[in-house]
């Protein structure tokens, strides 16, 4: 599988939390990768809570959603949406991830985040920034938009946020979009 690698710089207000650029492979000059500076090393002692296997959680902050990728060797998913005015958000929502199917798939297989751009609900100063600024680094335009990506150590103690494929709505409920997202 091909990751992209994005190179954007990032500010995460979050816990004043940063995201600065990697480098660049020179074999692959285009392809970059974003950099969470890690808050701290102890992402093994965050177990994923039982109330979290009954039924789906969207956490909104990249810092815990990276410390539980890292401690249960999974994936990201990021969930580009307008909660208040995206109909295909609303449709992909309605169709795949509030099925019972897509429950398990997603708590087997990735750590969900929600990254809302709403219009008319007001998201807090640091969650709209962390939002824009991961929005901006993976250059998403369209909702909905989902990226799947790998957290990684670097031996500087930042985390680099791998891209591993991306997607969107996916006609055919939640068994198609599942063929479609365990191709990333």
């Amino acid at each position: 599988m091909k990751y992209y690698i994005f190179g954007l710089s990032l500010f995460m207000l979050v816990s004043c939390k940063t995201i600065v650029p990697a480098s660049s492979d020179t074999k692959e000059a285009s392809k970059k990768e974003a950099v969470l500076v890690r808050e701290e090393p102890k992402a093994a002692n965050l177990p994923i809570d039982k109330s979290l296997q009954e039924e789906l959680t969207w956490l909104t902050d990249m810092n815990v959603a990276t410390k539980l990728a890292m401690t249960h060797n999974k994936p990201v998913l990021l969930f580009f949406t307008g909660s208040d005015w995206c109909g295909w958000c609303t449709k992909l929502q309605n169709e795949v991830f509030k099925k019972e199917e897509f429950t398990k798939w997603a708590h087997e297989n990735v750590i969900l985040v929600e990254l809302d751009f709403p219009k008319r609900k007001q998201l807090d100063e640091a969650l709209k920034s962390q939002n824009y600024g991961i929005q901006n680094a993976l250059k998403v335009s369209g909702y909905p938009t989902i990226w799947f990506v790998n957290p990684e150590i670097k031996p500087d103690n930042t985390i680099n946020l791998k891209p591993l494929g991306s997607s969107g709505y996916v006609a055919g409920g939640p068994q198609k979009w599942i063929e479609v997202a365990d191709r990333k």
